[in-house]
């Protein structure tokens, strides 16, 4: 894991020691620089490498984003580097379903972190890959607490053998995904990508989702509607075209576009999906 790179892509320059206020830090750069988006998928990209060196190269190097996944296996990788211990964790989820925890089951389509830090056994949770509605600090992996974050507050409920976790959005408690704490090997991870960028209903393959944080704001992305939700309200844009939806990917959510074919015509067929 080149640090020195990954360091400058989040223009992170605080401690290296593996303590929580080196964890809580790189989490907030992270999230403030590397955005999250679909657009492999949404391409045709026939396999998203999950290997250190391929995220490396696309989320570093090309100054790309990505999905869950690559995220998420990114941060493990360093917080490893740093001597931090790393569990990944498989998820359900619940965000946005119209039936919320009483449908059916949803597929285990995203990855979470459980990270420790030396000479401690309380272990907290880390995620930054949920898009939209990511975690933009670590929070302690415990049920009922609510834990403030740099945005919304969060919190963890018991739900079957594992944890559900919630946003507090307005005045409503909304679930995101449910989990367990079984540690799951990379392969597992491996399998729930490809499926999430090649399953012919998957929304990475049928729609457009790009996502970021700054310091008091959200900026969401879905086809051709950009959402910046800050404390003092929403800014809602409808852009006409395709044109407008790839200048703002790039200058907005600082997505590197080059080497992906003829994006625009792709983005074009998807902008009201």
């Amino acid at each position: 894991m080149d640090l020195t790179a990954y360091f400058d892509r989040v223009h992170y320059r605080g401690g290296t020691e593996p303590t929580y206020e080196t964890l809580a830090a790189l989490v907030a750069a992270h999230v403030r620089h590397i955005p999250f988006e679909n657009l492999d998928p949404l391409t045709g990209v026939p396999v998203i490498d999950l290997s250190v060196p391929a995220l490396t190269a696309k989320l570093v190097a090309r100054r790309r984003g990505g999905y869950c996944y690559e995220h998420n296996n990114l941060m493990h990788a360093v917080l490893r580097e740093l001597g931090f211990a790393v569990d990944r964790l498989a998820a359900r989820v619940v965000w946005m379903s119209p039936d919320g925890l009483d449908g059916p089951p949803h597929p285990q389509t995203h990855q979470a972190l459980a990270v420790r830090i030396p000479g401690s056994d309380e272990p907290y949770l880390v995620d930054v890959g949920f898009g939209g509605q990511t975690l933009t600090a670590p929070i302690r992996l415990v049920a009922d607490a609510v834990q403030p974050t740099p945005h919304e507050p969060f919190r963890l409920r018991r739900y079957r053998a594992g944890y559900v976790l919630e946003s507090l959005i307005g005045e409503a408690w909304r679930p995101l995904y449910t989990f367990g704490l079984q540690p799951r090997p990379l392969i597992d991870m491996q399998v729930g990508s490809w499926y999430v960028s090649t399953y012919p209903e998957s929304n990475f393959v049928v729609g457009l989702t790009a996502a970021v944080v700054t310091d008091d704001a959200r900026c969401n992305l879905r086809g051709r509607n950009l959402a910046v939700h800050a404390r003092g309200g929403t800014e809602r844009v409808r852009f006409d075209d395709a044109a407008q939806v790839c200048a703002a990917l790039t200058e907005r959510f600082g997505i590197d576009l080059s080497g992906l074919g003829d994006v625009e015509d792709r983005v074009a067929q998807v902008l009201d999906s």
